[in-house]
């Protein structure tokens, strides 16, 4: 199954009056990136408001010499073809897309295509903070490099919050006591259990070393 980790910056937060100025995604494909990106800077035409610059540190000038959304929305699209939309406040994000694609007489993005991952993690989380660097600390997920936001960062970082959010991390074993659940009773308990050592005969040693030379390469045989 194939999803796009999608993320976008815009000139303000209004999606009929403001533009979009970054769109970034990364592709998954079953919970893993395949190392496929799509990174753009857009120039809106427009200036920034104060708040957005606040946020993302992208100024106008910046944006001047970079190419206008109608001469990226096919790449964007081709990119993303039919897969999945995992998106941080999708509704925010979808508004500025559609406004974008429509103006350019493109067809919009269905939101059934999407998954929130805001509303995954309010699900999961109740009542909690379930902002990006929320998440991020809750999961133990390095975060330092955010200091603005960043449409490719907040991809990368979004990636690692999805997988932790659906569980599909790959387990780490780690064979030292480090349940808190445990309590120290069960520890002596376990301390002092007695181990069943089972003996046998001479008969059924030899018949067990014929077996392993029939059967095991000579190779993989230590006397």
């Amino acid at each position: 199954m194939t999803e796009i980790i999608l993320d976008t910056e815009t000139t303000g937060l209004s999606s009929s009056t403001d533009k979009i100025i970054e769109i970034a995604c990364i592709e998954l494909d079953n919970h893993t990136p395949t190392g496929k990106k799509f990174h753009t800077f857009i120039n809106p035409e427009m200036n920034i408001t104060d708040g957005a610059y606040q946020t993302h540190g992208i100024t106008r000038d910046f944006l001047n010499d970079k190419p206008k959304f109608k001469e990226v929305a096919k790449e964007f699209l081709d990119f993303i073809k039919d897969s999945t939309l995992v998106i941080h406040n999708a509704d925010f994000d979808l508004a500025f897309l559609n406004k974008e694609l429509k103006d350019v007489d493109l067809k919009v993005l269905s939101k059934e295509r999407v998954v929130d991952t805001l509303f995954i993690a309010r699900d999961k989380f109740p009542g909690q903070q379930n902002s990006l660097d929320a998440l991020c600390k809750r999961f133990k997920i390095d975060n330092s490099r955010r200091e603005k936001h960043s449409a490719l960062l907040d991809c990368d970082l979004l990636t690692k919050v999805y997988i932790d959010l659906l569980d599909k991390k790959e387990p780490t074993f780690d064979l030292s006591v480090k349940d808190t659940n445990t309590s120290n009773k069960d520890i002596v308990e376990l301390k002092n259990r007695k181990r069943i050592i089972v003996e046998i005969s001479e008969e059924e040693e030899k018949e067990h070393k014929n077996f392993l030379k029939k059967n095991i390469p000579k190779s993989f045989i230590f006397n």
